[in-house]
């Protein structure tokens, strides 16, 4: 990460310069042997040939000799070693463009009237409870000013006020949100800070062509260093992450081997292998690998091609934004920095007026030059240590403060301990990224009046535009506070709030992530202690999950089954729907009470027992054993399999008139089953709805899977336009209102439906998603 600065001649030879200016170094000595005092030539033959210094296997290697860390002055003298700034500068442009892609996109800018509405009653998460949203257009404002930053990085104009101007705001939004946090976002802001006290903009640039002294001039070795420590320490901790029991035996991804990027593997490999071998397993190998094999030249190659394909697939599998693209942009920089141009010098001469230079670049007064030849190098050495300066200190102090500080966070849990679940840390630094997956089989909220006490219940989710607080001991404190306050508003006077949330990690028994007796309103939390209505996870029953397979293997399609465990004094109130019809409790571990609400009655299990349970009521299940107890519910969906069964036989009743062998007409509420897709038809009949929505589906996957490459293409680019010209129309009426006032509410609601405005084919196909929707939820409630 340190060395590796230029070429190997140019290493060899011990000095800061170009290729081409050690060459010319070489030939003036070489003309001062040949002549001698008077002027007159000395014969060929006894001219006297430089003899080329040898380099050690270290700097061959490595890039830096043993003896640069022997002394503070000699490492400050390594870090600010002459740097080309070809690389550095190609991937300012190229960090710059993806997040200016990135603003209107993942930070939010298509939907921020969505998100930060003016008077909108909703619970927010940020990181400092101080911290607020400032008014609507004043948040586009904030954007607008990041994007900006963002362009001048690109373009490097104006280079340290763009990058304040996209750090600040960058930053301001990430600490707003603790919903939205994850690693890349986390990595997008330490490179943003980053570059600001590098000299990014030495290398194609528009400062350069106002500055002579910036144009196509050295940069200190540290920036280099640092970028690519950064990088390194993304793949290196990921890799340590994984080395977690659930990882190496492939339970923490454990569905990502069906999708179709997979099918090659699949030929060769098993579906339980791809998923063991090749996700986890490549995961793991690659993360822990790819930092070296970048770095070393016999093994670059090789790494590129790896870590190319491996961020290629990466975003077909995952919705994460310009984080694989911002990860190929990074892999050049392990490069030798002078790439650009030796790659630019292949092109035609005409086409090089207009791309950046290929000359080697000047003398920078930021840079520590040793002067003189091999044999001088001490005396260069001392010369170089004595020209130092507080700009070249304060480097190398960044440098490996920030190195350091990088390396310690991802194990700082022990001091924000308050922000430990069953994960620790702030979910966003700690690059344990996919280590955990997490499904939720029930969340309930209680609130009860603390002057009546009144018991009442809340839909999980109201007051919030997120999901996320039901992982996060934190969040669900300031959730409890928020929603303690907005209560008033319904006369509830003085609420406490309770949370029962059940959560599977990583493919374990469904359990309890927090104490549901604890009101959370009062409950004491802090960032830097231990919360102790958080519940520990249950890891001796993670051999549990070998049976789990065994018995889900055994069911058949129709059968379905949920593992629960629970801790001794709780019990789980659970209601069976009517749908359910064939629902049984089996007792794995332990020992349980099971009381059927309505009927009064108790009835006691025991390990290996079961019972079947009443559809249409609610029960409870009381663990009344020391430890622990462990159960499964096994359940037939008998109104989803009859509504299987009539869909199965309006398909084949479709398909009997369409081939002319139905012979009686079709009765008129089944008439709609011959409709044309798009075609506008009145539906009644539930059962013939449902046919319909299952026969748009139908089709649009059909539709997706028979796309030629040319129409996938024009799907993306027409979804992207749209995203980015609603950010650029709401943007603009922002702007206007910060700077005319708002206008009359009609006119502000034409211009908002104008930006909203999609062609017919996206509008058709989000409004029958939103219908569909629409019906779940009712569905759902009822």
């Amino acid at each position: 990460m340190i060395g590796r600065e230029g070429r190997k001649r140019e290493i060899c030879e011990g000095s800061g310069h170009s290729s081409r200016t050690a060459a010319l170094l070489a030939e003036s000595q070489s003309v001062q042997r040949r002549k001698g005092k008077d002027g007159a030539k000395v014969p060929k033959k006894e001219v006297l040939k430089p003899r080329m210094a040898t380099c050690s296997w270290m700097k061959r290697i490595f890039g830096f000799e043993l003896s640069d860390f022997s002394s503070w002055n000699r490492f400050v003298c390594l870090l600010n070693r002459p740097t080309d700034p070809a690389s550095l500068g190609v991937f300012r442009f190229l960090f710059g463009l993806l997040m200016a892609l990135d603003i209107p996109q993942e930070r939010g800018l298509s939907y921020l009237d969505y998100k930060y509405l003016d008077g909108l009653q909703v619970c927010r998460f940020p990181l400092f409870n101080f911290l607020e949203p400032l008014p609507l257009d004043w948040m586009y404002l904030v954007y607008v000013t990041m994007l900006l930053g963002a362009l001048g990085i690109m373009l490097g104009c104006l280079y340290r006020l763009s990058c304040l101007m996209f750090v600040l705001p960058y930053w301001y939004i990430f600490f707003l949100d603790k919903t939205a946090w994850n690693n890349h976002s986390y990595l997008y802001g330490l490179i943003g800070f980053q570059l600001f006290f590098m000299n990014a903009n030495r290398y194609w640039s528009i400062d350069g062509l106002w500055n002579a002294k910036k144009r196509n001039a050295h940069v200190p070795l540290w920036n280099y260093t640092v970028l690519r420590t950064q990088i390194f320490i993304v793949y290196f901790i990921a890799g340590i992450k994984k080395l977690d029991a659930d990882w190496v035996e492939g339970y923490s991804m454990g569905s990502l081997s069906h999708h179709r990027l997979f099918d090659p593997f699949k030929l060769f490999l098993s579906e339980e292998m791809t998923n063991l071998l090749i996700v986890h397993g490549g995961g793991l190998f690659l993360d822990l690998t790819a930092g070296y094999l970048l770095f070393f030249d016999a093994t670059r190659p090789l790494a590129l091609c790896f870590v190319s394909y491996f961020h290629c697939m990466n975003s077909q599998l995952f919705s994460i934004g310009m984080f694989p693209y911002t990860m190929l942009a990074t892999s050049p920089l392990f490069c030798y920095p002078d790439w650009p141009r030796r790659l630019l010098a292949k092109f035609p001469p005409v086409l090089r007026k207009v791309l950046p230079p290929v000359k080697p670049p000047q003398r920078s007064e930021e840079c520590i030059y040793k002067e003189g030849s091999r044999t001088e190098q001490m005396q260069g050495q001392r010369r170089a240590e004595k020209k130092l300066g507080l700009r070249q200190k304060l480097g190398a102090v960044f440098t490996v403060v920030y190195i350091l500080e990088q390396f310690f966070l991802p194990y700082s849990h022990f001091l924000t301990q308050g922000y430990n679940n069953w994960t620790n840390g702030l979910y966003g630094y700690s690059w344990d990224m996919m280590v955990h997956s997490r499904t939720h089989q029930h969340v309930k909220i209680t609130y009860k009046d603390g002057v009546t006490g009144e018991i009442g219940y809340l839909n999980p989710g109201v007051f919030t535009q997120t999901r996320r607080w039901k992982d996060h001991g934190d969040m669900l404190k300031q959730y409890a506070t928020c929603l303690n306050q907005l209560l008033h508003n319904y006369n509830v006077s003085d609420p406490e709030i309770y949370f029962d949330v059940w959560v599977s990690i990583n493919d374990r028994f469904q359990q309890r992530l927090f104490d549901p007796r604890v009101d959370i309103v009062k409950a004491v939390w802090s960032p830097f202690k231990k919360t102790s209505w958080l519940k520990p996870l249950l890891v001796d029953l993670s051999p549990w999950r070998l049976k789990f397979q065994e018995v889900e293997n055994s069911l058949d399609n129709q059968t379905e089954v949920v593992f629960i465990a629970d801790f001794p004094g709780l019990y789980l109130e659970n209601f069976v729907s009517e749908d359910l019809g064939n629902t049984s409790i089996h007792l794995l571990k332990g020992e349980v009470a099971v009381e059927i609400v309505k009927e009064e009655k108790n009835y006691t299990l025991k390990e290996g027992e079961k019972m079947q349970l009443p559809a249409g009521e609610y029960h409870k299940v009381f663990t009344v054993s020391k430890d622990p107890s462990c159960y499964m519910y096994i359940y037939v969906n008998t109104t989803a399999v009859s509504l299987e069964k009539n869909l199965t036989r309006l398909q084949e009743l479709k398909e009997k008139v369409l081939n002319g062998t139905e012979s009686e007409p079709l009765a008129v509420e089944l008439q709609p089953i011959l409709a044309r897709p798009g075609e506008d038809v009145n539906v009644t009949d539930p059962v013939v709805q449902a046919f319909l929505r299952r026969q748009r589906k139908v089709e649009e996957m059909e539709r997706k899977r028979n796309a030629t490459i040319v129409d996938r293409f024009l799907h993306f680019t027409n979804k992207k336009y749209y995203i980015f010209r609603r950010s650029a129309l709401m943007t603009a009426i922002s702007l206007r209102n910060l700077v005319f006032g708002r206008p009359p509410l009609e006119q502000l609601a034409q211009e908002v439906t104008y930006a909203n405005m999609k062609n017919s084919e996206t509008a058709g196909t989000e409004t029958r998603r939103n219908e569909d929707m629409r019906r779940e939820a009712e569905r759902s409630e009822l």
